[in-house]
């Protein structure tokens, strides 16, 4: 083989390559590209996206304070419920102070 047929060789072997690398380039984004329904779907998806994303941050926030607004319900209530047990504490304690006192002023008599 000489020098001039090793050149042409050479550049038949790298046209060919070329042309394959074009092909196979040309194939593959034949295949990947985007059509324009599909980015309209795109679009039409990410627009909903949004808005559950939306909905979920009013959801969360309404169940945060309304979270709060039952604690405080419950705090309220708790303080009230020590109230009335206090208050039922002193009752039964003065009721047998008065069942003592009576008893002591039954056995007098």
């Amino acid at each position: 083989m000489t020098r001039t047929e090793f050149i042409v060789v050479t550049a038949l072997i790298l046209l060919a390559a070329f042309a394959l690398g074009w092909f196979a380039h040309w194939l593959v984004h034949r295949f990947t590209r985007v059509r324009d329904a599909d980015m309209g779907e795109v679009d039409r998806l990410a627009a909903a996206l949004h808005d559950a994303e939306e909905r979920r941050d009013q959801a969360i926030a309404y169940v945060q304070s309304r979270e709060s607004e039952l604690a405080g319900q419950l705090a309220q209530a708790e303080a009230e419920l020590r109230a009335a047990m206090d208050g039922l504490r002193a009752a039964r304690q003065e009721a047998h102070a008065l069942q003592d006192r009576l008893e002591q002023t039954g056995r007098r008599d």
